[in-house]
Parts: C-alpha cells; structure tokens; sequence
C-alpha cells in the first residue's frame, strides 16, 4: 500500500501563492509517477501536475502552465506544488496522487490518491 498525506492549502487572494506538500510512504513508493489533481464544486477531478522518480521529467495541465511547479525531495519521499498568480478558478480540493506508470497520472486514473486539501482563492 501507498499512503499519501497533503498539507498546505488555504485561503488566499487572487494573485497570491500557496505551496502544498506531499508525503508519501508505504512499498517503493519512491520509483513511482507522482503528482496532483484537483477537483472544484461542482466540476470531475482534473489533471494538474506530474513528476517522475527522478524529477527530470515534468508534465502540466494547460491551465496552470507557467504559474505552477511541481517538483520532488526524492530523500525525503515529498513532492511540492509550488503556486503562483492564483486565480479564483484555482479554487478546488487538490489531491495528491501516485502510481508506477506516468500514463495512469497524466492521462488516465491514478491508483493512489491522498485525502485532498482545499485551496479557496478569493477575487
């Protein structure tokens, strides 16, 4: 098993910046694809941000391209979603996410997820 633990969300004004965390334990978990979705009120989960074991290799969603960085302490099993210039349609539960194959990350469905952390970006 896989446990993922987020932390770092808030409220903030439009323009601001959050960075969230991820700490992820459990298997080898440190050869996996991890990243982040998010979900709003009323909308499905959508893709954010990913990044391989390593950290070399990085994929975005268009939406935050630009004003978001992932990247990862591979010591520390930990990914960061560093964000910045939030706008109010940021505003969602964000989810951290792991899985062995890239694919299930960017364009399918993950097999592990954490238990999500609201951001709200107020206009």
């Amino acid at each position: 098993q896989v446990q993922l633990v987020e932390s770092g969300g808030g409220l903030v004004q439009a323009g601001g910046s959050l960075r969230l965390s991820c700490s992820a334990s459990g298997r080898t978990v440190s050869n996996y694809v991890m990243g982040w979705f998010r979900q709003a009120p009323g909308s499905l989960r959508e893709f954010v941000a990913a990044i391989t074991w390593n950290g070399v290799t990085t994929h975005y969603a268009d939406s935050v391209k630009g004003r978001f960085t992932i990247s990862r302490d591979y010591t520390k099993n930990t990914i960061f979603l560093q964000m910045n210039n939030l706008k109010p349609e940021d505003t969602a539960v964000y989810f951290c996410v792991a899985d062995p194959q890239i694919r299930k990350v960017v364009v399918t469905t993950p097999n592990y997820w954490g238990q999500g952390t609201q951001v709200t970006v107020s206009s």
